[in-house]
């Protein structure tokens, strides 16, 4: 998907929900983890949806993909350096999000400025061309390196290959939306509710409600970090029981929130972009499915939808 793993197009299926039982289930952002003690968490009182989800019923699930969002945090610990533990987790995230600013963010070391100023002299200084060669730049590179990860993980495994498709895709996102907010007002101005009280109130509840979708429970950190092996999962309950790709859900939520705030061109070009980039990553994520798990995919996809709520 659009800022769906690995081509989040395929980790967009799951995400924290709250309904009765059914097979939806509630969620938290780890998928099925190893169970390990802790004496530390431990301590922790048991809090339903905070501390350990709540099981499913699942009897009316064909019971052929996975079950999302199963988390107990007793069964947590930070383990040692080199373990599948949040030691780990940290410290790999902590390396790369600092290769990140090294290399991209901080002007004096790293290339944002300069391949923003490569993209406007290309442009000749119109921010349209600019975000739009953004628009078109991101999904070749996220989506790409995404549709190339049986290869990609054929070659140098899945942990080195979760690297390679992550950094680029994070340093155009950062370049990207850092540009968008320099520039949303830009362009022709349709209208501009972003000081109205009322608007942006909606707004932000609007964006909010987004973020359930966009970040779903089936994204398992410790994959997203590559600690633990990641894996193209096939989900059967959770977020998936409302929209079989809640993070192209979510982009049109967070995307439509935006854009009645601020009402230029330039935003409705930006918005537009990222809304069909998340449409594109629908039918990506649909292929990668199938390509991984066959008939089980075509038969969990006949009780979903895209459309939220449809197929419930």
């Amino acid at each position: 998907t659009a800022f769906t793993p690995a081509s989040p197009v395929v980790s967009s299926l799951g995400a924290p929900t709250i309904l009765q039982k059914s097979a939806l289930r509630p969620s938290s952002l780890l998928s099925a983890v190893e169970p390990q003690s802790s004496s530390d968490a431990s301590t922790i009182p048991e809090i339903p949806f905070i501390t350990k989800s709540v099981a499913s019923d699942r009897s009316n699930d064909l019971m052929i993909g996975e079950d999302a969002g199963v988390f107990d945090i007793q069964k947590e610990e930070w383990g040692k350096l080199g373990e599948r533990g949040w030691l780990t987790f940290s410290v790999a995230v902590g390396t790369i999000m600092t290769a990140v600013i090294v290399l991209w963010v901080y002007h004096p070391t790293g290339y944002s400025d300069d391949f923003l100023a490569f993209l406007e002299n290309i442009a000749g200084g119109n921010s349209h061309l600019v975000t739009l060669m953004f628009g078109i730049l991101f999904p070749i590179v996220h989506s790409g390196l995404a549709s190339l990860r049986p290869l990609g993980e054929q070659i140098v495994g899945a942990r080195t290959w979760r690297v390679i498709f992550a950094f680029p895709s994070l340093c155009l996102a950062y370049s990207w939306i850092t540009y968008f907010i320099s520039h949303a007002h830009d362009g022709i101005q349709f209208y501009d509710l972003s000081h109205n009280p009322t608007a942006h109130t909606v707004a932000w509840m609007v964006n909010f409600i987004s973020f359930f979708f966009l970040y779903p429970s089936v994204f398992n950190l410790k994959e997203v970090a590559a600690v633990e092996k990641p894996t193209i999962h096939l989900w059967e309950t959770g977020m998936i029981r409302i929209t079989r790709h809640p993070q192209f859900v979510g982009q049109g939520l967070w995307s439509a929130a935006h854009l009645a705030m601020v009402g230029t061109s330039f935003t409705a070009l930006t918005m537009a972009l990222l809304v069909a980039h998340h449409g594109f990553a629908c039918w990506n994520g649909d292929r990668r499915l199938y390509d991984e798990h066959g008939e089980a995919f075509l038969k969990i996809k006949e009780r979903t939808s895209i459309i939220p709520f449809q197929a419930i």
